[in-house]
């Protein structure tokens, strides 16, 4: 830890390179930990392809995801190729995944 002044007088600790690094490093391991089967995570969001029999399973599916992503007002990423869907969760002002990525992945698992 860092130490600057603050204010009257006060003092207060500051995270150093090495604090930020660690923390960092715990929250990417408490993430894996708690990633849904079949999730990863690429670029600070949480990612899963999906593959279904059909182009129209696949376009049923994207419906789907969007239902709940209106409804938790939070919106994925999608992307469409024929009879697969890959879906990117990620909370942007966040810089990356937050708790309510995890339980959109979730459901999204559900869904398909």
């Amino acid at each position: 830890l860092t130490f600057s002044s603050y204010g009257e007088g006060g003092i207060r600790a500051r995270p150093d390179a090495r604090t930020s690094e660690r923390r960092s490093a715990d929250l990417r391991h408490r993430w894996a930990m708690k990633t849904p089967t079949g999730w990863h995570e690429a670029n600070r969001a949480l990612q899963r392809e999906f593959e279904f029999p059909s182009f129209a399973d696949a376009v049923a599916f994207v419906t789907r995801v969007a239902g709940l992503a209106e409804v938790e007002n939070h919106h994925p990423d999608v992307d469409i190729r024929y009879r697969r869907v890959t879906v990117r969760w990620t909370t942007h002002p966040a810089g990356g995944i937050t708790e309510r990525d995890l339980e959109l992945a979730l459901r999204t698992s559900e869904v398909a």
